[in-house]
């Protein structure tokens, strides 16, 4: 099986235009605030990517331009990624991409930790309570991140299969020389 690099740069593209679709929704929000499409556009995009977006505007002091400058950056890397000969570009891209995306459901489904909610107990008795909204969107996005991890775990080991092989048959190859 030869990896496809399109498939490995489907999730990590997926990911990036919820971020641009998000950006898109806000701007358009702004122009057209008594649009109840972009409302419903905005409120359905929102999960995925306000805290990403208030961290960005908070720390960059961003606009428009530099938040698709950042995602085109990206992009290109996750691009580029996906295309490297090596293994670990396309492992680390697709895997990272999943990372994120976990971590903004998380942090938008008002997670909270022991730290911030001491005083509080769960059911259970542990410390801390960790509510994550398992939406169908959000689910769907997290389930196409995880095929997209296997394909890549099903890609390397594969390749790393075909060069054992073929490391032995160059061995057998070498005996038989000598």
């Amino acid at each position: 099986m030869k990896r496809k690099p399109i498939l490995l740069f489907l999730f990590p593209a997926l990911v990036l235009a919820i971020l641009a679709g998000a950006r898109i929704a806000t701007f358009l929000l702004g122009a057209y605030p008594a649009s109840p499409t972009m409302w419903w556009i905005w409120l359905e995009l929102r999960p995925l990517s306000t805290m990403f977006w208030q961290q960005v505007d908070f720390y960059l002091d961003s606009s428009m331009v530099l938040d698709f400058t950042i995602l085109a950056a990206a992009l290109i890397v996750s691009w580029l990624a996906c295309h490297a000969r090596k293994r670990a570009p396309f492992f680390l891209a697709n895997h990272l991409a999943l990372l994120f995306v976990g971590l903004m459901i998380a942090a938008s489904s008002q997670s909270q930790t022991a730290s911030t909610i001491a005083a509080f107990t769960a059911p259970s008795g542990l410390q801390f309570s960790l509510m994550v909204d398992f939406s169908w969107q959000n689910s769907l996005v997290l389930l196409l991140g995880t095929a997209a991890c296997v394909y890549c775990h099903v890609a390397f080991l594969t390749e790393a299969k075909q060069r054992a092989e073929l490391r032995a048959m160059q061995l057998v190859t070498l005996q038989r020389d000598l």
